[in-house]
C-alpha cells in the first residue's frame, strides 16, 4: 500500500521529534486508503498467498499505529 509506505516514515520521524500530533496526522492520512481496502478487498481470500499478504499489510498498519498509541489500553 503506497499510502502506508509514505505514512510510516513520516510518523516515525515525528515520533523521534516527540511530535505526537504530527505522527497521528501522518497515520490519519491512511483513513481513506484503509476504508477503500476494506470496501474492495476480501482479506480472508481463499488463496493462501493473497490472504497472507493482506493480513501482513494489516499487521503493518497495526504496528504503525502502535508506535504512536496502544489503543488496547483504552477502557470502554
Amino acid at each position: 500500500m503506497t499510502a502506508l509506505d509514505t505514512a510510516e516514515p513520516k510518523a516515525a520521524t515525528a515520533i523521534e521529534a516527540e511530535d505526537f500530533e504530527g505522527a497521528m496526522a501522518a497515520l490519519a492520512s491512511l483513513r481513506v486508503p484503509i476504508d477503500a481496502f476494506f470496501e474492495n478487498v476480501t482479506v480472508n481470500d481463499d488463496d493462501p498467498a493473497k490472504r497472507a499478504a493482506r493480513l501482513a499489510l494489516l499487521a503493518r498498519v497495526r504496528d504503525a499505529v502502535h508506535t504512536v498509541a496502544d489503543f488496547s489500553k483504552i477502557e470502554g
